[in-house]
């Protein structure tokens, strides 16, 4: 098995065990604290808190109840993401930058965590929420959006901050580049 393809087993490995998380945390909220008061992790802190009926919209309940339209637009994210995680796989090729590595595990994260609420979406109708952030009031979420908001704030640093401007250029171009076999 040549270098390429170890690393694409290596990020699916990584983004199924991401999803096997999320997934796994969602049937222990489900089960154990569906129906029941909410479970203090930390006093006044953290709580871990059932949302009964669900969130049928997108982050904190916007745009409720259009559960197709999030479908979609959930598969056209997963398509999108799977194309600048080639481009950013060519510039790994490339330039040997850990840069990129990290990147690509920036959107690996950031997949995983579509992928956890589409399976919601497709099987329950609604997306399992059930961490609860009481000091601040925070509305109730889940890991897998724990995934899609540390990768785009790492995703946006290292873009910002990181990433030269052409190589920004090659990495949301639509267009299958051509790359250098390693």
């Amino acid at each position: 098995m040549n270098k390429k393809n170890i690393y694409r087993l290596k990020i699916g490995f990584f983004m199924f065990f991401l999803v096997v998380v999320d997934q796994v945390s969602k049937y222990l909220a489900n089960t154990h604290l569906k129906g029941k008061n909410e479970l203090v992790i930390i006093n006044k802190v953290l709580n871990l808190y059932y949302l009964d009926g669900g969130n049928r919209g997108a982050a904190w309940g916007m745009f409720s109840g259009k559960i197709v339209m999030f479908i979609i637009f959930t598969i056209i994210a997963i398509f999108v993401i799977s194309i600048f995680m080639k481009n950013i796989y060519g510039l790994i090729v490339e330039t040997d930058r850990n840069l990129f590595r990290g990147l690509n595990v920036c959107m690996a994260l950031l997949m995983s965590g579509a992928i956890g609420n589409l399976i919601d979406r497709v099987v329950h109708n609604y997306v399992i929420d059930f961490i609860y952030i009481k000091f601040i009031d925070f509305p109730i979420f889940n890991v897998a959006d724990c995934y899609v908001t540390v990768s785009c704030a790492l995703i946006i640093i290292l873009c910002l901050f990181k990433v030269r401007e052409e190589e920004f250029n090659q990495i949301v171009s639509l267009k299958s580049l051509k790359r250098s076999k390693r």
